[in-house]
């Protein structure tokens, strides 16, 4: 992945662009990476994949409600906060 200074990104814009139709680009400021740069053909396939793999999970969800694999909330934020304290111990 090129990576572009924000000074040099703003300066050769035109040549950000070129490359970001050919392959992400990083933007760094004051060293360091503050943003990417996609193609829109790009953009638009990771934006459907983050739909796919939401639909999914929604289906898995309603999959185990079914099976009556779930959890109460409040038995939920229990196992969380134990498993916070493991992990800050």
């Amino acid at each position: 992945m090129r990576t572009f200074t924000a000074a040099d990104a703003k300066n050769r814009f035109g040549e950000l662009l070129d490359t970001a139709r050919r392959e992400p680009v990083r933007i760094e400021k004051h060293g360091r990476p503050v943003a990417v740069m996609v193609s829109e053909e790009d953009y638009a396939l990771l934006q459907q994949m983050k739909r796919e793999a939401v639909l999914e999970q929604i289906t898995d969800g309603q999959a185990a409600a079914s099976a009556g694999r779930i959890i109460e909330g409040e038995a939920l934020f229990k196992k969380l906060q134990e498993k916070l304290t493991r992990g800050a111990a």
